[in-house]
């Protein structure tokens, strides 16, 4: 299995499969992508999953992923690494990478695990089509600024993408338990900021049901405990800014609501098996031996 580094910030690539190398590979940058005609196959993560006209992809890095070709496919590819946003010198750069990590954590890391996103509403989906167009333009004819437009558009189109993953969940609406565990799911990522949000009391108020049924119904239907799976997620996110941030350990730490720094190395090491400073250390070092392969 092969690897690929992205060895400027940015990279839009108009194709089509027939001058794409399809075989499954691990790439180490973020990819938005536009199947724009044809048909077939994606391969993530050995999950094998359809494609067609108009289905958008996102990846993280480290995903292995390939095509397998049914009809001929044209496509939009946008690649882009965790220092493309950071390239603006404005006193907002901070803010606007943490806001772009929040977006990120919810759609690659949460999502794109079952499937290809679905956009819902038509006037999104000719948005999204306009601002890959504009992005093309923008890339191919550099002008002025025309990397402070590239961020905004990735940011938008981020965006528009987060709106139509979380509109559905309403919890003041009836429905089916199915359909239940979903919206719970979601509502706690989308407040996993927030702990005073996420008590158990709190949540069972919101959701309708009682303190004692609302966990076991969680671990019923997901196999682990409400209190482990809002741990779990916060790891993750943990692992994700450790490896795509400049935060500090403990301004990790004190955004994710951890007691302390100490304490969410402990938690983190007992799961991933290095502490987060020691896991940023190894990512680093991925990177450069990546980067020396690909020069040499």
């Amino acid at each position: 299995m092969g690897a690929r580094n992205l060895h400027t910030p940015f990279e839009l690539t108009q194709a089509d499969m027939s001058a794409w190398d399809v075989a499954p590979k691990v790439y180490y940058f973020f990819e938005i992508m536009q199947i724009r005609e044809g048909s077939g196959f994606r391969i993530i993560n050995q999950n094998r999953l359809p494609y067609d006209k108009g289905s958008i992809f996102l990846f993280t890095p480290q995903d292995c992923r390939g095509f397998e070709v049914a009809a001929a496919t044209e496509f939009v590819s946008i690649r882009f690494s965790e220092l493309f946003m950071g390239l603006s010198q404005v006193p907002q750069q901070k803010a606007r990478l943490e806001e772009w990590l929040r977006q990120l954590e919810y759609l690659f890391f949460a999502h794109n695990r079952q499937g290809q996103l679905q956009i819902r509403h038509t006037n999104d989906c000719k948005m999204i089509a306009s601002l890959i167009d504009n992005m093309v333009e923008e890339y191919d004819q550099k002008p002025p600024y025309y990397q402070d437009n590239l961020q905004h558009y990735v940011t938008l189109l981020l965006n528009i993408v987060a709106r139509n993953v979380t509109e559905d969940v309403n919890v003041g609406e009836n429905t089916a338990e199915s359909s239940l565990i979903s919206r719970l799911v979601a509502y706690i990522r989308q407040h996993i900021y927030q702990p005073e949000l996420l008590k158990l009391e709190y949540l069972a108020s919101v959701f309708h049901l009682s303190s004692n049924y609302i966990g076991e119904f969680f671990k019923k239907q997901t196999g682990e405990s409400l209190q482990q799976y809002i741990v779990n997620y916060k790891l993750n996110l943990v692992q994700l800014r450790v490896t795509h941030s400049d935060l500090t350990i403990g301004e990790i730490a004190d955004e994710l609501g951890f007691t302390d720094e100490s304490h969410m190395s402990r938690l983190f090491k007992k799961y991933h098996g290095l502490t987060p400073a020691a896991y940023r250390r190894e990512r680093i070092q991925d990177r450069k031996n990546m980067l020396e392969k690909n020069i040499h």
